[in-house]
């Protein structure tokens, strides 16, 4: 199994560090309006991983996290007039209702972030103690010049580092900083905004201190495996391999980085803050969880694409082929045999998730075992074959 490491810049060998069990931390959504495509990409692409870990024999620890407490949940809250919690908790049940619906694995542990207030506070004291972090007037900020491997992922030069923390949910332009590109990991109280006590006064947790303590307390002091969208690169997960190590002493924080690119709609990225978002609740309104699944994995993880409304419909053929092929009544097993096209799938999901390729050889499977049957043939070694490949991708209704 091989996964292209962001931190290299190549592709890697994979396996778990200990030999048994892969640690995975996935940076999880924030909590308003959920789930678009972008946000499904993400998670079904994790999704394929976390089931062909497990069909590789190692076990999976699993953590996905929720971002219930950040600027721009805040700002969200501030806009509709909802609390800042009921309106977490109403968007993360729909995100769960649509991962169900899309036969996502469920992750192992699904913290939030407003529950880890003790663990950031921790790594806060022993970040400023070693010298990493400093507090002004109640705020906590990591001190990047104290660090010199900082940018070590996105291999960006500092004047594109500011031009995009600016962009990212930063403000290099905050006077109390020794460094404008030095980042927030404990929050003075606003007016307004929900506070924890602290050594420093009241405030809430920075953003990228949350997933730093909540992978660590749930996953120790090294992952295996820790993913997210693209866009999260710097400032977010530059910053959490900073603090992150810097708190441990282990390095590397993450053995894989492993990145999904951006999902566009009508020439623009799709996200929250341009508005253009396809909902996945809305298209499994008129397609198949199955067709939208395949569509999506058509595509390869690392590659931007512009999504289209009826690439969805392109694929309910396929995804019926394949449900028809694995309930044909068959009494025996059969003379059918599919383990070349079989290897050559586990192939391609095993060369950084190729699932293109394996979208197209789960089609030759299915029409396979079509064709036999309609020949008379009993086709139960083979459809067992084509089943275990369908579960790669969560295919519903093929057992």
């Amino acid at each position: 199994m091989q996964l292209f490491n962001t931190l290299s810049g190549e592709k890697e060998p994979f396996a778990p560090a200990d030999g048994n069990t892969v640690r995975m931390y996935v940076c999880g959504i924030t909590p308003y309006d959920t789930t678009h495509m972008g946000h499904a990409m993400t998670y079904l692409t994790f999704d394929v991983i976390n089931r062909l870990v497990q069909h590789h024999g190692w076990r999976m620890k699993y953590v996905q996290n929720v971002t219930d407490i950040d600027d721009d949940i805040l700002r969200k809250s501030n806009e509709t007039g909802e609390r800042w919690d009921q309106l977490g908790d109403k968007h993360i049940r729909q995100f769960h209702e649509d991962l169900n619906a899309l036969n996502v694995l469920p992750m192992d542990v699904f913290p939030r972030a407003s529950e880890e207030a003790e663990t950031i506070i921790e790594m806060c004291q022993k970040l400023i103690a070693g010298g990493n972090a400093y507090e002004v007037d109640g705020t906590v900020y990591y001190r990047v010049n104290s660090n010199q491997d900082y940018g070590q992922l996105s291999g960006y030069e500092k004047d594109v580092m500011y031009e995009l923390l600016g962009e990212r949910g930063g403000d290099p332009t905050d006077k109390k900083k020794e460094d404008p590109l030095d980042f927030i990991l404990w929050q003075a109280a606003q007016p307004g905004e929900p506070t924890w006590e602290s050594p420093w006064g009241p405030g809430r947790p920075g953003w990228h201190i949350e997933c730093s303590a909540m992978a660590y307390r749930y996953l120790g002091s090294q992952v295996d495996i820790h993913g997210g969208g693209g866009d999260l690169i710097y400032p977010h997960h530059e910053s959490e391999i900073a603090q992150s190590e810097c708190f441990t002493g282990k390095k590397p924080f993450a053995r894989f980085w492993v990145h999904v690119a951006m999902v566009r709609y009508q020439g623009e990225k799709m996200s929250k803050s341009l508005g253009n978002m396809v909902f996945a609740r809305e298209v499994l309104r008129y397609h198949t969880a199955d067709a939208l699944r395949l569509y999506l994995h058509s595509n390869h993880y690392r590659t931007e694409f512009e999504y289209q409304d009826d690439g969805p419909a392109q694929y309910e053929q396929l995804a019926a082929d394949v449900k028809k092929a694995a309930r044909i009544d068959s009494d025996d097993e059969g003379t059918l045999d599919l383990t070349g096209l079989s290897d050559e799938f586990f192939d391609a999901l095993d060369d950084d998730l190729n699932t293109p390729a394996a979208v197209s050889i789960l089609g030759r499977m299915a029409s396979q075992v079509i064709e036999a049957a309609v020949a008379g043939d009993s086709v139960g070694r083979a459809q067992d074959q084509l089943r275990v490949a369908a579960s790669m991708f969560g295919l519903q209704g093929t057992r």
